[in-house]
């Protein structure tokens, strides 16, 4: 999958839970911007888990990971690599 195609099923589940269905920049934290709270953070984690049938370890739990749609396909791309090399 692509950056554009990650990106693009990133902002369809997160904006399934932004409130008000405020629209959100890729680069924008949505977590500083309150339009999620810090519990999504989890919901967030096992999406990107399932839907991109990677791990998320417990040194990739940082908040700076998950803050943004373009942070985001950062670093699962960075995953896919990762596990295309193992």
């Amino acid at each position: 999958m692509n950056a554009s195609d990650i990106g693009q099923t990133l902002r369809n589940f997160i904006g399934d839970f932004v409130r008000g269905g405020v629209h959100f920049d890729d680069n924008q934290n949505i977590f500083q911007a309150g339009f999620v709270n810090s519990l999504f953070v989890m919901q967030l984690v096992l999406f990107v888990e399932t839907k991109f049938d990677l791990v998320v370890e417990h040194e990739d739990m940082n908040l700076a990971n998950f803050s943004s749609v373009s942070a985001l396909i950062r670093f699962i791309q960075s995953k896919q690599l990762v596990g295309a090399k193992a």
